[in-house]
């Protein structure tokens, strides 16, 4: 992957604001305080299906796409971005940057008990006060579209599967209208429109 004319982005910086002590594992790096000048378009996409993509050539690296997903941050604007200190590329996003794919269910059932989302990419975030689930239900066909925050602005889409493991767990709402949703950490969520 090659930056735009003019452009710092490169490879080799990119990795050393990633991993700068060579390591995978570890923090997350602190990308809500980088706020470089430099900002492009070097035409990067996730699709709906989770595939990264540049300049139309999908990236098939595992561990690259890994790498990039720790630097993703999502703005106030609505933009989302891979940032590292000395330069931030925007990052066109189809639908969600991550996929649910499991849903684990822990504790008491009830409001005791705490639902965490594996990404498609092994982040681990449990639904609740600071990780909520929501549902958006198609106007046109009723099909509900459930996501859940991973962290900052970014989501994760809950997969078809996920999302039907979740609704087995679903209980009526405690203020007693004809809805459905899940309870995790103390929160109840909706799984859908009113019935």
């Amino acid at each position: 992957m090659t930056s735009s004319p003019g452009s710092t982005f490169g490879l080799e910086d990119t990795l050393k604001a990633i991993l700068p002590e060579g390591k995978f594992a570890g923090p997350l790096p602190p990308v809500h305080l980088w706020n470089p000048a430099n900002c492009g378009d070097i035409g990067m996409e996730i699709r709906a299906d989770g595939s990264w993509w540049h300049e139309g050539t999908r990236i098939t690296r595992e561990r690259l796409v890994k790498l990039f997903s720790r630097i993703l941050r999502k703005d106030e604007d609505g933009v989302t971005y891979l940032v590292t200190p000395y330069e931030k590329v925007i990052v066109h996003i189809e639908d969600a940057p991550f996929l649910a794919v499991r849903v684990d269910r822990s504790g008491t059932p009830g409001p005791g008990q705490s639902l965490t989302f594996r990404t498609n990419l092994d982040y681990h975030t449990t639904a609740g006060p600071d990780a909520p689930i929501r549902v958006e239900t198609d106007g046109v066909t009723g099909e509900p579209a459930p996501y859940v925050l991973v962290r900052g602005r970014l989501e994760a889409k809950i997969t078809r599967a996920a999302f039907y493991d979740m609704v087995e767990l679903a209980v009526p709402a405690p203020d007693g209208t004809p809805r459905l949703g899940v309870w995790s950490q103390g929160v109840f969520f909706p799984l859908g429109a009113d019935s």
